[in-house]
């Protein structure tokens, strides 16, 4: 039965003060209504500038919030897309009243959290020297740190972003790639250059790398370093040896950051290899000044399917255990 069905009484009302924001904020064909009555099972009517909320009164007052958190964004000139409506939601039912008010602004545009986890990730990045963001894809944890660091460089706090990964082989040998060196490690760091360009014109991009600003290199190329006046992130950590992240640790240098992110549902190792990531969970356990995250499928920011494809492996494998 719908809610169209069982709900005709409004329990909420918000008056707009701005009709040119409507045709945006309410998505074409209605679409970011139509999310919002999915997500919340509760019925939305306009007429003019007003806007009626029926349905459970829980879940009305988390559409008033998550709405008027949208139009908010719209009037200080921010954009309002499918990804934007399912943050505004999630915000307003994890009761985090502060997570709207982080922004990290790049040149290219401003990010915000999309849920609660993805804004205790954001105060644990400016918070700790040295952070883990672990959980499954899609979660916003390397896109998210790489978003803080190219603020804080915006920003003159640090002087250069270095961006690492394990060229780790996953279903396909290294060696068997075309090109040289450089063209087959490329494929393994692409994820790293393209958060990059969605915060910053390719040409700022190209600069900034040939003037060693933001660095973008395997992780075996941290050997014999340290990281002095940075903010480093390596991704994928799942996929590290022992010692190659006793390695990585150990390059924090003065006046630096270190973000570590990882899910240890996908590794990629041989048989039998014990996971860096897993094992410096154990060993850093109860050190002070670490900050550590952990994301769920309820934080997927990609597609909506993806929440459901991690939820039913997650399952599967519960069931194995």
């Amino acid at each position: 039965m719908s809610t169209s069905e069982v709900y005709t009484e409004p329990k909420g009302k918000i008056q707009f003060d701005d009709n040119s924001l409507l045709p945006a904020l309410f998505g074409n064909h209605d679409e970011h209504l139509l999310q919002i009555e999915q997500l919340l099972d509760v019925r939305l009517r306009y007429r003019g500038n007003n806007l009626e909320i029926l349905g459970p009164t829980t879940s009305c007052e988390i559409a008033d919030k998550a709405i008027v958190s949208l139009y908010t964004r719209l009037k200080n000139d921010l954009e309002v897309g499918s990804g934007e409506v399912m943050a505004a939601v999630r915000i307003a039912s994890g009761q985090d009243n502060t997570a709207g008010n982080l922004q990290l602004r790049t040149r290219k545009r401003t990010i915000m959290p999309r849920s609660p986890n993805q804004a205790d990730y954001i105060r644990a990045l400016e918070e700790y020297d040295l952070v883990f963001g672990l959980g499954p894809a899609g979660t916003g944890k390397t896109y998210l740190a790489v978003a803080v660091a190219v603020t804080y460089l915006l920003q003159g706090k640090i002087d250069r972003i270095i961006l690492s990964r394990p060229a780790v082989e996953a279903g396909e040998r290294l060696g068997y790639l075309p090109g040289d060196l450089q063209d087959k490690i490329d494929p393994y760091l692409r994820p790293l250059y393209d958060a990059l360009h969605d915060m910053l014109p390719g040409d700022q991009v190209i600069r900034r790398m040939g003037s060693g600003e933001i660095e973008v290199a395997p992780l075996a190329f941290m050997r014999g370093r340290t990281l002095d006046h940075a903010f480093v992130i390596l991704d994928e950590a799942q996929n590290t040896s022992v010692m190659q992240m006793k390695m990585f640790l150990t390059r924090l240098g003065e006046k630096s950051r270190m973000v570590i992110t990882g899910d240890m549902s996908q590794i990629d190792l041989p048989a039998g290899t014990r996971s860096g990531l897993g094992d410096a969970l154990q060993v850093l356990d109860g050190v002070a000044g670490i900050g550590m995250v952990n994301f769920t499928e309820k934080d997927v920011v990609r597609h909506s399917l993806v929440m459901r494809i991690v939820r039913a492996y997650d399952s599967r494998d519960n069931r194995r255990s």
